[in-house]
């Protein structure tokens, strides 16, 4: 049976300062860009919020820890633990492992190992790690990433922490390449589907493609410039859920205007009828 989830970035304008990691091409090595922000919610905080608003799991992107140090993910783990809230995946959003750049690549590979780690401390269950930036149609670069993320899966593995990656940037773009991916690694790397990364005419064709093989399902609607969700298309969706008798988290995903508490709502309404 399907369970309520949410991702941290559906909250992003509460969470306080945004950590983005990102290349400095002229110092090749990685930055850290730092968006301030008001703290409204302590992430410590957050796992009791979410269980007593009826979510079972949520995600929690990288760019929302605060602290990474030992302490603070013991902390943060034990606020899961008594909350009894699963951590189920940390979101990297940073990485690009089909760049051309060996050294960009390598350092990417242990900054992503290095997440990995924390993901292992902290008790999430998963990472998820971005394929990258080059073309759909760059069947070198697809062979090269499944290599990478094959190596990383045996490597968190060890951690007891799984490898998934999403429809999410270029190369990840069809299902084609996603499916590819999951079937060069034998089933060890699994995929996150994202309704809102899929469009054009053949949308619920690749997102019926990708369900079967997903652990977690980012259920992002359509919004308009009110944030009211696309209730027919959303469901239309959804019903891709069913038919695939998809059983694992549905995450809801808001980043439209306004308070996103109500905005989470609003999509979680309209999810309950799929639980």
């Amino acid at each position: 049976m399907s369970y309520l989830s949410v991702s941290t970035w559906s909250l992003h304008r509460l969470l306080g300062p945004l950590r983005w990691t990102a290349w400095d091409d002229k110092q090749k090595k990685h930055i850290t860009k730092i968006e301030q922000q008001e703290t409204v919610i302590d992430l410590l905080d957050l796992p009791a919020i979410l269980k007593e608003k009826g979510f079972q799991a949520f995600e929690l992107c990288h760019f929302h820890f605060p602290l990474t140090d030992a302490l603070y993910l013991q902390r943060l783990k034990k606020a899961c633990e008594d909350a009894e809230i699963r951590l189920y995946t940390l979101l990297l959003d940073y990485g690009d492992l089909s760049s051309t750049d060996k050294l960009r690549v390598e350092a990417d590979v242990q900054l992503i190992r290095e997440w990995i780690d924390i993901a292992a401390t902290v008790g999430a269950e998963r990472v998820r790690v971005i394929a990258g930036d080059a073309p759909a149609d760059d069947q070198e670069a697809l062979t090269r990433v499944s290599q990478h993320l094959n190596e990383l899966a045996a490597y968190a593995h060890q951690q007891g922490v799984k490898i998934v990656t999403e429809n999410f940037r270029t190369l990840s773009s069809t299902s084609e390449n996603c499916l590819y991916i999951v079937n060069q690694s034998n089933g060890q790397v699994r995929l996150i589907t994202d309704f809102g990364n899929m469009s054009g005419d053949e949308k619920y064709n690749e997102l019926a493609n990708t369900i079967p093989y997903s652990e977690s399902i980012h259920a992002k609607p359509h919004y308009n410039a009110a944030g009211i969700p696309d209730e027919e298309e959303f469901r239309h969706c959804l019903d891709l859920l069913k038919q695939a008798n998809y059983n694992g988290p549905i995450v809801l995903i808001y980043d439209g205007p306004g308070d996103m508490w109500e905005g989470i709502e609003r999509a979680k309404v309209i999810v309950e009828d799929y639980l």
